[in-house]
């Protein structure tokens, strides 16, 4: 049995939070469970898959996933160069475009909701901690998996956490519930709280079984690809004040290489054959799925089901199949960099460049120009523009299928839809919704981590064996099914090119521009962009370039401008000061507590 069916029952058996300021702080599910049915595997299980279940929103159905959404599609994309957030105007989630615009401070409501709603997620897994130490091996089944489980949630949640806000509080499930407005949010840096969160990961490991029964349930390849994660991010030391990245600590680079290779050596990983297969429901926990979320349809829950209701506002609108609200369009700066050189590889100064596939509408009629230069095939598998075949519908080309066309132009998110013919889609509202999983850790990220830590350490033949994991990474992309043009089926859509990186030139400068280049083209609009620019610590540079090279289009960029020392992390929020009762401090370069 899939874990999706079970903790989404779970999830309804469990009402453990609700919108108040201080519902995260209880502790027993509501009803009349008694203590002997709590520290039974029935009781236990209600609990760990409450916790299961909040990996897509604590809240489940509800608007506040899709206005605090867990892909991070806010926080992690349309505050980077990847996105605009789109949808009916600077004034429809508003909240959402003063983080595109770096126009935060701490009464920012997203915020705060965001906060809100990774505790509740982190005092799900603490009240199944609880329980779970208070029982013995007899009284509940795999005790031992679900324990360890439940510690790789709560780091997952706290990691969350930290690379949104940076200064946090941090408990586990032995601080009495009493004390947690009383803990400070600087008791620890940003890397202490990273390395308590990998040895939590790396502890897990050594308590979780190699595979699981349940499709989508913790298992210790999980523990140790997100251990991965998590020292790669802490080997970027950081300066506690200005954000700056100081040293890049080559032993724990180190250790992020051995914990990747345990998880190739595992031999369950690899990469899809054609990258278009990533949004399949056939291939949502195929080989290249490492952790995911899972969600379900037609499973006697409302609506479609327990679907991606953080993504829900996103499916295409205007005039699309989907008839969706139209939010998250990639940027025109996206666009851009799949443009590829004479030998197939990045285009490196695609920025003083003319725009690439600029559309112009015309009575109706979409037109492309410049669409000569070569692009990576990428390009068509995560954008939808104008003209351009759409996945595998057939009835028309996707037709600017954007609501406010003026404001964030022609381009859509082609990403994680399945094709609106697909008998996978639900028809009508929700807009676009399916089964399919998000994708919190995918083999690909292993490849890319492997990488990247190599380059950083540059020792030996390290340079080499990360040009051939980012080579594995452009021979897929090479070797997948082009789109083809939607009026001839005998021609690409575009001048597709790509190629792998030869030895010539390959020094670590150039291998380093290469990953990151590589990471972006291939992650594009997964949630992750905006953290890996303030891990580099190039999101000053990046961002400000970005927004120089965007603003004669979008207008509302005029007075943006990204500040270092600051916008590298969002504010504490208002009322999380007032939860603590003025105890917790701001983050640099906002405005003091009030």
């Amino acid at each position: 049995m899939k874990l999706k069916h079970i903790y989404m029952i779970g999830a309804f058996a469990l009402v453990v939070t609700s919108c108040n300021e201080d519902s995260f702080l209880s502790l027993k599910p509501q009803g009349s469970l008694n203590e002997d049915i709590m520290t039974s595997t029935k009781g236990a299980d209600l609990l760990v898959n409450a916790a299961y279940a909040a990996l897509g929103g604590p809240e489940g159905q509800s608007w506040s996933v899709w206005c605090h959404p867990t892909t991070n599609w806010t926080y992690g994309e349309v505050r980077s160069d990847n996105a605009y957030k789109g949808g009916g105007g600077v004034g429809d989630l508003n909240e959402v475009h003063r983080m595109e615009t770096f126009d935060m401070d701490a009464t920012n409501g997203f915020l705060d909701s965001k906060w809100y709603h990774l505790y509740c997620s982190v005092q799900r897994c603490n009240s199944a901690l609880r329980v779970l130490n208070a029982a013995t091996d007899e009284q509940v089944k795999g005790r031992t998996s679900r324990i360890a489980e439940m510690k790789v949630l709560r780091a997952h949640y706290y990691f969350e956490l930290s690379r949104l806000f940076n200064k946090i509080p941090y408990f586990d499930e032995n601080v009495e519930i009493s004390q947690y407005p009383d803990i400070a949010n600087n008791e620890f840096t940003r890397d202490e709280i990273l390395g308590k969160l990998a040895k939590e990961m790396l502890d897990a490991a050594e308590q979780l079984p190699s595979t699981q029964s349940e499709v989508g349930r913790i298992h210790k390849y999980v523990a140790l690809a997100y251990a991965a994660k998590i020292k790669l991010y802490q080997a970027y030391q950081q300066d506690e004040s200005t954000h700056a990245v100081t040293a890049i600590n080559k032993d724990l680079l180190k250790e992020v290489v051995s914990l990747c290779d345990q998880v190739t050596a595992s031999n369950r990983y690899d990469l899809l054959n054609d990258f278009q297969g990533l949004d399949l429901v056939a291939n949502e926990n195929g080989k290249e799925s490492v952790f995911a979320v899972q969600y379900s349809m037609n499973d006697g829950t409302e609506s479609a089901g327990r679907i991606n209701w953080s993504n829900l506002l996103n499916s295409p609108g205007g005039g699309s199949p989907y008839g969706g609200d139209g939010f998250f369009l990639p940027s025109q700066d996206l666009i851009n960099a799949y443009q590829t050189d004479a030998n197939g590889l990045p285009d490196f100064n695609y920025q003083s460049k003319v725009d690439y596939s600029r559309t112009v509408l015309s009575n109706g009629v979409y037109t492309l120009e410049n669409t000569t230069p070569s692009v990576d095939p990428r390009l068509d598998f995560v954008v939808g523009r104008p003209n351009i075949t759409w996945k595998t519908y057939s009835e028309k080309p996707c037709d600017g299928w954007v609501r406010d066309k003026e404001t964030y132009g022609y381009n859509c998110a082609k990403r994680f839809w399945v094709s609106p013919e697909s008998s996978d889609m639900f028809k009508g509202w929700p807009w676009g919704a399916s089964q399919l999983n998000w994708q919190i850790i995918r083999y690909v990220d292993i490849l890319l981590w492997k990488a990247e830590a190599l380059i950083e350490i540059n020792e030996g033949n390290g340079l080499d064996t990360a040009r051939d994991l980012i080579n594995q990474i452009r021979n897929r992309a090479k070797n997948s099914a082009y789109v083809k043009d939607f009026k001839n089926g005998s021609k690409y859509a575009a001048n597709y090119l790509i190629n792998p990186y030869t030895a010539t030139g390959w020094n670590q400068e150039y291998a380093r521009k290469a990953l990151r280049s590589e990471t972006r083209l291939e992650k594009a609009l997964e949630g992750e962009r905006f953290f890996d620019l303030v891990r580099w610590g190039i999101a000053e540079t990046t961002m400000n370039n970005y927004i120089g090279a965007e603003k004669d289009n979008r207008i509302y960029y005029a007075k943006a401008h990204f500040t270092s020392g600051k916008d590298e992390f969002y504010p504490i929020p208002n009322n999380q000061y007032g939860f603590s009762g003025g105890k917790y401090v701001q983050n640099p370069g906002y405005a003091d507590f009030k």
